[in-house]
């Protein structure tokens, strides 16, 4: 009888951890498959606690129109979290910021792809650039700046 009890309150600690403990949260990432510049942005985001499922595709522009990217913001890869549009070198801190927040808003664009943002680390030069909150009526606003 014993056995049984401590099994069961073994079985629902075990339960009870695995409920409690938050999941890392889930970046689908678009790109081209022969972008070198997306595979170096997955990689900061996994060394910055996300799971990413990354989708090789030679239409990336379907995943921007499906998301909502407004014209002339779009960049090399296209990605959604949480419901949230996450499109360009974004760097993990703010997608953290926006899952913490929960603004109500299609997602974040860094539009282009400047240098010394995540995933575009070449050498010394880092260009200054904004990462742009866009609204649910597609209008960007800035967020964070680089």
């Amino acid at each position: 009888m014993k056995n049984i009890v401590a099994s069961l309150l073994l079985i629902g600690s075990l339960s009870l951890a695995s409920w409690a403990a938050p999941a890392s949260p889930v970046i689908d990432v678009y790109k081209s498959p022969a972008c070198g510049c997306c595979n170096k942005w997955i990689d900061h985001l996994k060394a910055n606690g996300f799971t990413v499922r990354g989708h090789d595709t030679d239409n990336v522009v379907q995943q921007k129109y499906r998301l909502g990217v407004p014209p002339g913001y779009g960049s090399c890869h296209t990605a959604e979290v949480n419901g949230y549009l996450v499109e360009g070198h974004v760097p993990a801190r703010e997608i953290k910021r926006l899952l913490k927040e929960k603004p109500k808003a299609r997602g974040l664009v860094v539009p282009a792809m400047p240098m010394g943002s995540p995933g575009m680390e070449q050498g010394s030069r880092k260009d200054h650039y904004d990462v742009l909150l866009v609204n649910n009526d597609g209008i960007p606003q800035t967020y964070a700046r680089y």
